[in-house]
Parts: C-alpha cells; sequence; structure tokens
C-alpha cells in the first residue's frame, strides 16, 4: 500500500479514478459495516490536502458525505421492509447480531429524549451507528425524518473525519506518510470506545463480584448470630421446673436414699 501510494498517478488520474471509487467504498461501508469507511475518507482527503487544485478537499467532503448518506438510507429502507415482513430480512438479522441487548437498551433510552443529537452522535462515534439505527427501526420513525437528522450526521461524519486527514496531511512532507499517519490515527479513534465499554464491564463485574461477597460474608455472621443464640450453642438454657430437687427428672420420690417400698 505505501508503494502505491508514494506512486501516485497524475491529479486528472487520482480525481477521475479517486472519486468514485471513494463513493462506492464509502457507500459500500454504510451498507456492510466492516469496511473502514472513517480510515479511506482519511487517507483521500490526505491525497487531495497534497494536490494543487483548491477544490479537491471540498470534492472529497461533499463525495465522502453523499456517499454516506446514500448508505444511511438504503440500509434503513431495507432493515423497514424487513420489519414490516412477517419473515423479517437478512438485513435486520444482520443489525440485529451486530447490537447487543444492553447496548440497543441504551440506544433507545437516548433516542426517546434526544433524536436528532443522538443520530449526529452515531454516526460520531465508532460503532455507535448501528445500535441506533436499530433502535430506530424498533421504535418505528419513518423513514424521512430519519433522513433529515441522517444527513447532518453524515456531514459532520464527513468533515470529522476529512480533519483528520488534513492533520495528517500537514504533519508529513510526503503523501504516504500522511496516509499511513491518518490510518493510524483512525484506527486508534475507532479502538478507544470499545475499550472503554471493555473497562467499565469490567468494573461492573468486579463491583458485583465485590458486593456479593460482602451480603454473603453479612449472611455468614447473620446466621452465626442466629445459632450462638439457640439453645445448646453455649446461651444458658431455661432451667426446668422440679430440677434440682432431689430425684430423677424433678419427680417426687425417685432417688431419695435410704428408703426402699416394700
Amino acid at each position: 500500500m505505501v508503494t502505491a501510494v508514494r506512486e501516485l498517478p497524475p491529479e486528472s488520474t487520482q480525481q477521475a479514478v479517486g472519486y468514485p471509487s471513494l463513493f462506492l467504498l464509502v457507500a459500500l461501508g454504510a451498507l456492510v459495516p466492516i469496511v473502514p469507511t472513517g480510515a479511506i475518507v482519511s487517507s483521500a482527503a490526505v491525497v487531495a490536502f497534497h494536490q494543487t487544485s483548491p477544490v479537491a478537499l471540498l470534492h472529497v467532503f461533499l463525495v465522502s458525505a453523499s456517499a454516506a448518506f446514500l448508505g444511511d438510507t438504503a440500509l434503513y429502507w431495507l432493515g423497514q421492509r424487513g420489519i414490516r415482513s412477517r419473515n423479517g430480512s437478512r438485513w435486520l438479522a444482520a443489525l440485529r447480531g451486530r447490537v447487543t441487548p444492553e447496548r440497543l437498551a441504551q440506544a433507545q433510552e437516548r433516542l426517546e429524549t434526544h433524536q436528532v443529537s443522538v443520530l449526529v452522535l452515531s454516526r460520531l462515534v465508532p460503532a455507535g451507528r448501528i445500535p441506533v439505527m436499530l433502535a430506530c427501526l424498533l421504535s418505528g420513525m419513518p423513514l424521512r425524518r430519519f433522513v433529515r437528522a441522517d444527513a447532518a450526521a453524515c456531514l459532520a461524519w464527513a468533515a470529522t473525519y476529512q480533519l483528520i486527514g488534513i492533520l495528517g496531511g500537514s504533519l508529513f512532507p510526503e503523501p504516504w506518510q500522511g496516509v499511513v499517519a491518518a490510518i493510524g490515527l483512525t484506527v486508534l479513534v475507532s479502538a478507544v470506545p470499545g475499550l472503554w465499554r471493555r473497562i467499565r464491564g469490567t468494573r461492573r463485574t468486579e463491583g458485583g463480584r465485590a458486593e456479593g461477597e460482602r451480603a454473603a460474608g453479612e449472611r455468614t455472621e447473620g446466621e452465626r448470630a442466629v445459632g450462638d443464640a439457640a439453645p445448646g450453642n453455649g446461651a444458658p438454657e431455661r432451667e426446668a421446673p422440679g430440677n434440682g430437687m432431689p430425684g430423677n427428672n424433678g419427680m417426687p420420690g425417685n432417688g431419695v436414699s435410704g428408703h426402699e417400698h416394700p
């Protein structure tokens, strides 16, 4: 990849091949959430930053935002078909398979209070788009309302990753160096939310374990206190009537010494 970036073709060839390829890759990444679209946009921005054309960065921004918007709209439309269908659809099943119940519940809770802002943030947060989109589908949000909110989300997303590319391109003199830096920064940004969720899950697990051990210790102490208070466990027993009198079991005439009945 580094060799290919080092030997970049002329700018006219880059624009003729690069913009359609950028559009197809970003749109495909919106439909199939395994393509690293953020890294693709950042790399394209690095290349555009080193070009002489003053509108190259603007073209990267418009192509990236429109491709993301088209892909999101198509995926939401396919998800709506799966919701209305009795048998569902493979697109809806794929969306459900990529979202845990906990993350879906969080997205649904946030969507009830902040619809537009949640959609915008879900596009900016790595791996946050699918849970919010699924929450929108399950809540019955119309396609028209989703499209209005998603347009702002796609513009913000394209601007953010293009800024990452511009930053990488401005730090290094060669385009390939900026591309490598932009990809590394994009991967780092994408890994932070997942790492944070793992840390939070570990803390919750340890907190629940400590709370369970504390509750078990309290139960053990309570059972010990009840056992100590029970008769025969060192607690003084109440003296039965007749105990301490001559005879066995407190009965008169039993065990009187020196007298036998004929």
